[in-house]
């Protein structure tokens, strides 16, 4: 894997679960950090779409989010609340647009609270999460350390990676080798 140092984990970093973490809640998992600060890191799973239609939820941004169109479990922490991400289009300043945080680069979060016409000329495309992933001080370090994690460079797409598409093993295919071999481990070693 990567050593500790190579890659920070910041807003906008990946953790890409490593293919011995077998924590149901994060198995195969691609995790955006939305915020790192020293008590604690916040992030959202982005490969766990549910059967809930953002509409039947949140119906005035039903028909914007992309496709599909349902809300994803962003992880077990809170699964009460909603989080929304927005990839943006070029040249949108997120400090500059009410309604709007920015995370990294074109991605930002979004205010489900603000008015969905108002927002969606400037937005690209964007997804809804119920709950986070959430770890407290020196927890996520420490599984790090114990290789449950390897940590990489987020893209805009993978915030909008459709249902069908193997975020997982696309996002180590293009960290190049050794990590591109991972992608081929099977879900399970006995069919192997």
């Amino acid at each position: 894997m990567r050593p500790d140092d190579e890659v920070e984990v910041e807003p906008g970093s990946l953790l890409v679960a490593a293919p011995s973490l077998n924590d149901p809640n994060f198995s195969r998992t691609v995790v955006y950090i939305i915020d790192q600060r020293p008590e604690g890191t916040l992030g959202v799973v982005l490969n766990r779409p549910s059967e809930v239609a953002v509409h039947d939820v949140l119906p005035p941004w039903g028909s914007h989010v992309t496709k599909p169109q349902c809300i994803y479990v962003g992880g077990p922490v809170e699964q009460k609340t909603a989080l929304c991400l927005a990839a943006l289009k070029v040249g949108t300043d997120p400090s500059t647009v009410e309604g709007l945080v920015g995370v990294q680069g074109p991605v930002a979060l979004v205010d489900l609270d603000a008015e969905p016409d108002d927002l969606m000329p400037l937005v690209r495309g964007l997804r809804v999460f119920a709950g986070y992933s959430g770890w407290g001080e020196g927890q996520l370090q420490g599984e790090i350390d114990r290789g449950d994690w390897i940590v990489v460079t987020g893209l805009a797409d993978d915030v909008l990676a459709g249902a069908k598409v193997d975020l997982w093993g696309r996002v180590l295919r293009r960290q190049g080798m050794p990590l591109a071999l991972l992608s081929t481990y099977p879900k399970d070693v006995r069919d192997n």
